[in-house]
């Protein structure tokens, strides 16, 4: 995995502070290869209740954690009892890494 612990504090406490602390963030993609380079960070954050404005909550939580990551590209999926599954999902949950 390519965060640092630091990274890796600055995300937990975005997605806990924005989606609440029932909240799991998984980083997929290419972070979780540490042979591979660069890079955005790409996480799922599941969330155990219905989310009321996915679009924004995402936006939320990707826009703090670049903002404290110094301008780092980060990809947000949200994942709720009322929103679709989509095969983005299930590849997030099966080879993501719980932060």
């Amino acid at each position: 995995m390519r965060l640092s612990p630091r990274q890796i504090n600055i995300i937990q406490h975005a997605v806990f502070e924005l989606a609440g602390k029932d909240a799991t963030v998984r980083l997929f993609g290419s972070r979780t290869d540490d042979n591979a380079r660069g890079g955005d960070i790409d996480l799922l954050v599941e969330i155990p209740h219905a989310v009321v404005d996915s679009a924004w909550l995402s936006a939320k939580i990707s826009g703090r954690i670049s903002y404290l990551l110094d301008g780092q590209k980060v990809d947000v999926i949200l994942l709720a009892p009322n929103l679709e599954y989509s095969t983005i999902h299930h590849v997030a949950q099966k080879e993501g890494i719980v932060l």
